[in-house]
Order: structure tokens, then C-alpha cells, then sequence
């Protein structure tokens, strides 16, 4: 490991020198790799660091020790000794996560897409909320959204709903919400008062660009058609609607949020594109189910992976046995504490596997 550190401390060197030379922000793809690579290499170069000061400062401690007659003085060099070596184990385990290797995906922009599930109209008003959560979070964060396409019920429920998220890591955060979300309460049309369980399923996808995928036009059906639902002025008086059909993989993609047939072409093919991407990395996935297994971020989209109780006021996450009681926040949408645990537990389950493999 240490080898490897000194190897990155002399390549973060290079970097800046390199940053240093005239001109360098002349050549625009250059400039950008470079402090993109800068960038991931500053937080392993900093802890690294200190975890060699912390070395030195036990090092000087022991030293003092042996020389020092002073009780008082003992003590707390005592102390100190006790504080950097407390230190250096943290920064240990926190080099090793930071060595780890990284989803290539993690800093991708992502394209989100809910599906009620079973339930009816209960589902479709649950994955509305679910859309919701998502869209208070993603504010929280900063990230900028657009909807590519949304099918709603006339109660204010969504049988599906795609949408893109724009900001730094985004995917590395949202995969995890990946999977089937599950609702327990009692629904408004439900008279008996009886609990119904209902379920949306989420699908969080990593934005592919158009050298990761190429799209043979023989291969697409192209339809325009005007748009349906509520829509607003224009939008269901044009043929602005696109719809595109992937003949090898049967994906259907159908775009009409904007009034501009040319916009819904444009998310239509990025959405297709990713989910051609997200086939790829599934198949390689499947062939390498042990670590597909080890990686919460990348399960089975089937998985039932989290269960909202309205009676109880709880969330449970069945991944990683996380119970919280705070429903209302978390709908509101506080998901944060969920995510900091899913990354934990992956981190965790990525670190066991390196040391049985080592």
C-alpha cells in the first residue's frame, strides 16, 4: 500500500508541475484531465501526510520519553503518543478506502427512472412521492434536474417518470437508491382501513456519452406524434412527441416534455444511450456476479431493497438492516443518513473482499 502511495504523491507532484507550464490552459482537454486527476488525488496526497506526521510526532514522542524524568511531563507526553497513534490507525482505514478501486461511473451526471409498481393507483401515487423525495434531495445538493418524460394518473399519481440529474458524483450517491422501494399504509380509497403494500421500482442510470455508445440509425424506429397528458400551451396541438424503438433490444423511449420536437428527439437518444450503456454494465456485471454481489450500489434492480411504514413512522434499508424512525423527513426528503450508510456498508463489504483476496 505504501508503495503505491509514494507512487501517488510523486504523480501529484508531476501534476502540478505540469499545471505550472505556460500555456497548459491553451489546451482545453489537457487542462481539464489534469485537474480532474489533481482533484482525485488531493484527498488520498493530505491524508497521506499527516499519517506520516503522525509518525513522526510518535516517533519524537518515544524519543522525549526515554529523556524525560518529569511525572507531569511523562504524562502528557503520554498522551500525545496515545492521540497520533489513535490518529494513525483512523487514517490507516481511511487511505484504504480512498485506495479502493473507483466505480468509473461515480462521477457521472444520471438519469433517474420510477415505475409504479404493484398496487394500482396506490403504486402510482407512492412513485409520485418517491419523485418528489428524490427532487427535495436533489435540491438540498445543489444538482440541476430535467424531465425527459412523465406519465401521470389523474389523481396526482405517476405511472413512471424519467429525469435527468446534473452535479459532481451524482451517480456515486444515487446509485444506491437502485431497486424496488416498498409502501405499507393505508391507502385515501381504502374505507376498511386495512394496511395495502404497494411498490415503485427506481432505476438510476449513468449518463453515457456518445463515444461509450454507438447507435446504428438502422437500427432505430423513429415516430413523432403530438403529445399527450396536460401539457401546457402548444404542447399537445404539434407533433412535438418523439418516440423512439431500438429494434435489437426491443427498448421502447418516448420524450415530450419540451415543445420543441427537436429537444424531445435530443433527451430521447440520451436516455436510449444510457440504457444501452446500463445493458452493457449489467452483462458485465452478471459475469462477474461475486463482486457484483460484495457492491450494494450495483444489485439486482428486482431486489426489494427498502420498505416505507407510514402506521410505524419508519424506513427500513433491508441491504444493510437500518431502521430509521423518521418517515416524514425522510419523504421530505432527508435520505442522506441512508446513503452515508449504504456507502459505508459498500466500502466495507469492497475492503473484507481486498484483504481475503491479499
Amino acid at each position: 500500500m505504501f508503495d503505491k502511495l509514494e507512487d501517488l504523491i510523486h504523480r501529484f507532484e508531476e501534476i502540478l508541475n505540469e499545471l505550472a507550464e505556460p500555456g497548459v490552459a491553451n489546451d482545453a482537454k489537457r487542462f481539464r484531465n489534469l485537474m480532474k486527476e489533481q482533484s482525485d488525488l488531493t484527498p488520498i496526497v493530505e491524508a497521506y501526510k499527516e499519517y506520516k506526521k503522525c509518525n513522526g510526532d510518535v516517533e519524537d514522542a518515544l524519543l522525549l520519553l526515554e529523556e524525560e524524568k518529569d511525572p507531569e511531563m511523562r504524562e502528557m507526553l503520554k498522551d500525545e503518543l496515545n492521540t497520533a497513534k489513535k490518529r494513525i490507525e483512523e487514517l490507516e482505514n481511511t487511505l484504504k478506502i480512498l485506495l479502493l478501486p473507483k466505480d468509473p461511473n461515480d462521477d457521472k451526471n444520471v438519469i433517474v427512472e420510477i415505475r409504479a409498481g404493484a398496487g394500482g393507483d396506490e403504486a402510482a401515487l407512492f412513485a409520485a412521492e418517491l419523485y418528489r423525495m428524490y427532487m427535495h434531495y436533489i435540491e438540498g445538493k445543489r444538482w440541476k434536474t430535467e424531465l425527459i418524460n412523465v406519465d401521470e394518473t389523474g389523481i396526482g399519481g405517476m405511472k413512471e417518470v424519467q429525469f435527468m440529474v446534473t452535479g459532481q458524483g451524482a451517480y456515486s450517491v444515487l446509485k444506491y437508491e437502485s431497486g424496488v422501494h416498498r409502501v405499507q399504509r393505508v391507502p385515501e380509497t381504502e374505507s376498511g382501513g386495512r394496511i395495502h403494500t404497494s411498490t415503485a421500482s427506481v432505476a438510476v442510470i449513468p449518463e453515457a456519452e456518445e463515444v461509450d455508445v454507438v447507435i446504428d440509425e438502422k437500427d432505430i424506429r423513429i415516430d413523432v406524434m403530438r403529445a399527450s397528458g396536460n401539457g401546457g400551451q402548444c404542447v399537445n396541438t404539434t407533433d412535438s412527441a418523439v418516440r423512439l424503438t431500438h429494434y435489437p433490444t426491443g427498448i421502447v423511449i418516448y420524450s415530450q416534455t419540451e415543445k420543441s420536437q427537436i429537444q424531445n428527439r435530443e433527451k430521447a437518444f440520451n436516455l436510449l444511450r444510457a440504457k444501452l450503456y446500463d445493458l452493457e454494465q449489467q452483462k458485465a456485471h452478471d459475469a462477474e456476479a461475486d463482486a457484483r454481489r460484495s457492491q450494494i450500489g450495483t444489485g439486482d434492480r428486482s431486489e426489494k431493497i427498502r420498505t416505507y411504514n407510514f402506521p410505524q413512522g419508519r424506513v427500513t434499508d433491508h441491504r444493510i438492516n437500518l431502521t430509521l424512525y423518521k418517515l416524514d423527513k425522510i419523504m421530505d426528503g432527508d435520505i442522506q443518513e441512508i446513503v452515508d450508510a449504504c456507502i459505508a456498508a459498500d466500502q466495507a463489504a469492497k475492503l473484507l473482499k481486498m484483504n481475503e483476496e491479499n
